[in-house]
């Protein structure tokens, strides 16, 4: 399957990105361009050295291989040669590989086939027993620092909400602090939450108290482990901040590519690509992780049907899945994936929230919604029969999507994949009857 333009930029790491391949998405700068059969694709760029920049791209994986110094992936000339390849069939045509090409082709292809790793000196095995202390010892931390933080809320509420907004945001910063020395980062990321809480306007107190409950909720979880049922229990670890392994067997299926999009706490930018299974129904969350200024490096094609198998992880309400062995080249989708009404969707996500209380949010496919303006100069989707409507998230209401989604709308009906939480609904592709192919909202 030949990538469309839109599923391309899908793949870019940022704007600047964007910006960067449309640039060189001409037969301009480029010399050598060819493709393969296998999905395969290369080409010369010419950069501002004498050089020019050798870029090859593994659709399948999909993967990427180019001689610039960028640490983006994609890079733009990787993004330039895609868009090329999808505006000009002909300017990236069938030929035979080039051996600075094939050289990294063939390897990609020993290490699918388990053919790259013979002659190695194995690493040596894990001490268990060590590990054990290990975790016992990271285990007494966390119990300490949520018995800690069960204290801090206590006198939040013991002196009033009105407090917190005369505290300011150094205390809550302090006691996050606390939380990363007592190795609970989930902990630490949600007090930093509830510090910028009081200045949120109108209404934070109900969000503070409501945010304040949910973490006492987690603090108890973990304080009376013992006590909870599996899967809860792995939640209840996994909500905390411990590691969570995926477990099981792994599920193969033909995975649609849903949507991919990258968010940033300034020191980790995290890739969350949604898949939804053509023959299971299930859905699985894909993430990967780059330090700051680097992209992650898996990235998928959104609107691609992927045969693949994914293996899950565990846990109440858990989505996770590791991404693992893909079988062939990515497929054409016939359509968007099933789905209801916004009653429907709104049911799902209650129904998440009682095997994870701590769920921001949960996927959902609308269809039949229009999206229109709502009160307060707001925008919702309502469903075509009028009957229900859900409100756009904050985040969604400053985002280019937005525009994107009325355009294809046009005031008629369309489906909506999406992110439905207590925040609002996410809008994070589109289908219309009118329009082919995935139309990417984020």
């Amino acid at each position: 399957m030949r990538w469309t333009t839109e599923q391309v930029l899908a793949l870019a790491p940022d704007d600047s990105s964007r910006k960067a391949g449309n640039k060189l998405s001409t037969a301009g700068p480029w010399s050598e361009a060819g493709s393969s059969a296998a999905g395969a694709v290369w080409g010369l760029c010419k950069g501002s050295g004498s050089k020019p920049y050798r870029t090859v791209v593994d659709t399948t994986g999909p993967a990427y291989k180019c001689s610039c110094p960028s640490r983006k992936f994609p890079c733009k000339h990787a993004l330039g040669l895609l868009l090329l390849r999808a505006a000009d069939e002909a300017a990236v045509g069938e030929a035979e590989a080039p051996d600075w090409a094939r050289e990294w082709l063939d390897t990609r292809e020993k290490r699918s086939g388990g053919e790259g790793g013979g002659g190695g000196t194995a690493a040596p095995a894990a001490d268990p027993e060590a590990a054990r202390r290990r975790a016992e010892r990271r285990a007494g931390r966390i119990t300490a620092g949520a018995v800690e933080l069960e204290q801090r809320l206590a006198d939040l509420l013991r002196g009033g909400l009105a407090s917190a907004e005369q505290a300011g945001y150094g205390l809550w910063e302090e006691t996050a602090a606390r939380m990363v020395d007592a190795q609970a980062p989930g902990l630490a990321s949600r007090v930093r939450e509830l510090g910028a809480i009081p200045g949120s306007g109108p209404g934070w107190p109900a969000r503070l108290l409501e945010e304040s409950s949910l973490l006492h909720l987690l603090n108890a979880g973990w304080l009376g482990l013992d006590g909870v049922p599996e899967p809860l229990a792995t939640t209840v670890r996994t909500r905390v901040g411990l590691p969570s392994p995926s477990s099981g067997a792994p599920v193969r299926d033909h995975w649609l590519v849903l949507a991919q999009y990258d968010t940033s706490d300034g020191k980790v930018v995290t890739r969350r690509v949604w898949l939804r299974g053509r023959d299971s129904g299930r859905w699985a969350l894909v993430l990967s992780f780059g330090a700051a200024g680097r992209s992650p490096q898996l990235s998928l094609p959104v609107g691609a049907l992927l045969d693949a198998a994914v293996t899950p992880h565990g846990g109440g309400g858990q989505l996770r899945a590791d991404w693992g062995e893909q079988f062939g080249a990515p497929g054409a989708v016939g359509g968007p994936p099933p789905g209801g009404s916004t009653s429907d969707a709104l049911a799902a996500y209650g129904s998440a929230l009682r095997d994870d209380p701590w769920l921001e949010s949960w996927p959902v496919t609308l269809t039949d919604v229009i999206p229109v303006p709502g009160p307060g100069g707001g925008w919702q989707v309502a469903d075509a029969n009028g009957e229900s409507a859900l409100p756009l998230a904050p985040a969604a209401l400053a985002r280019p999507g937005l525009w994107k989604l009325a355009a294809l709308s046009g005031g008629g009906p369309v489906t909506i994949f999406g992110e439905c939480g207590h925040r609002g609904f996410h809008p994070l592709a589109g289908w219309s009857p009118e329009a082919t192919g995935t139309v990417v909202l984020t």
